[in-house]
């Protein structure tokens, strides 16, 4: 599987050891629609389900200096989180798309499309028949892209608050 990233950008995999960068690039994307809420639970999601199973990978960008030959140390900007998911009408695993989070200032450059093929490939290499994810209507750049990559609506998740 390769992945096709926009000139100094590059792709390598995550492991446990990034815990506290996932967690922080979650409450990111979560913040950035409803910065008001307090997302300290995130911790706990990323503990009880960031496994082997549940494969992580980062882009970073390799910032260079105009004029300098040597590079600084790679910055993590992006991120794609997998995990897996069973259709409850046919009873099958598929992939699902925890977290896809590109940082607003690298964003609209491919990163993300790139993400999502990458994601694609993972869940093709193993034999995965759809992949899915959640995302919230009020993000509409990420509805728009997905939509632009064939994602479309099957079920829609409802909530009451009971407050």
């Amino acid at each position: 599987m390769s992945i096709l990233l926009p000139p100094g950008y590059q792709l390598r995999s995550g492991s446990s050891l990034d815990r506290a960068m996932l967690v922080k690039f979650m409450h990111l994307t979560y913040q950035e629609f409803y910065p008001e809420r307090d997302f300290s639970h995130l911790a706990q999601t990323v503990e009880q389900y960031l496994s082997k199973d549940t494969p992580l990978w980062w882009v970073e960008f390799l910032d260079s200096e105009a004029g300098s030959l040597t590079r600084s140390p790679a910055q993590a900007i992006a991120s794609l989180w997998l995990g897996n998911a069973v259709d409850q009408l046919k009873g099958s695993r598929h992939t699902h798309i925890f977290l896809l989070y590109v940082a607003r200032e690298h964003r609209r450059q491919g990163i993300g499309t790139a993400l999502m093929h990458h994601a694609e490939d993972w869940a093709r290499a193993r034999s995965d028949r759809q992949i899915s994810l959640q995302v919230f209507l009020s993000n509409q750049p990420a509805v728009n892209l997905y939509q632009q990559l064939g994602y479309q609506t099957e079920s829609l998740l409802m909530v009451k608050s009971l407050n």
